[in-house]
């Protein structure tokens, strides 16, 4: 009886080590497509890269942190922030409400939590760039450094997102 309950116990165990192993696996996501299904509600509506690559009048406005900004971003963009970000600091830059707005962070998550933020201030035309600057970058598209010339680097957020990323060189710390 007691080497039946030891047996139990072991292939438990084992199947508890399995799965604590290969529980991170089931939490990361494959694509970015696959990653905004799962977290965003589509409340604020998208422009592709593509798309934004076209436009000629609007403001971009970061919603990383400012490490990732200091490391690269989208040329002209402002860093409004996700964490200490202040709907005040915004609506006094940015007076008339009916402006074009592109917000963007990494992949498009914590910019549409910002979007909605703008949108319940009275802003009209607010758009979150699907796939954020992962998207961008990968599809080719320039990215630039605090000192305004063009670069290769990209701060992934972390290396569970930064699996995302495919066309840049990855920076985890400035």
């Amino acid at each position: 009886m007691i080497g039946r309950y030891q047996t139990e116990m072991k292939l438990l165990f084992q199947f508890a080590t399995l799965l604590l192993l290969f529980a991170p696996l089931g939490c990361a996501q494959d694509s970015i497509s696959q990653a905004l299904q799962k977290y965003n509600a589509k409340t604020v509506p998208y422009i592709t890269a593509e798309e934004l690559a076209k436009t000629e009048t609007m403001i971009l406005l970061d919603t990383r942190e400012k490490e990732e900004y200091n490391v690269s971003h989208l040329k002209n963009a402002v860093w409004v922030g996700f964490k200490d970000f202040d709907i005040h600091t915004v609506s006094n830059r940015i007076q008339d409400k009916n402006t074009p707005l592109i917000v963007y962070c990494s992949i498009g998550v914590r910019s549409e939590d910002i979007g909605e933020k703008l949108i319940g201030a009275g802003y009209t035309n607010v758009k979150n760039l699907y796939g954020g600057i992962f998207e961008w970058k990968n599809n080719g598209n320039p990215v630039y450094g605090t000192d305004g010339l063009k670069t290769d680097k990209v701060h992934p957020y972390d290396k569970q997102w930064g699996k995302l990323l495919t066309n840049a060189e990855k920076v985890y710390t400035p």
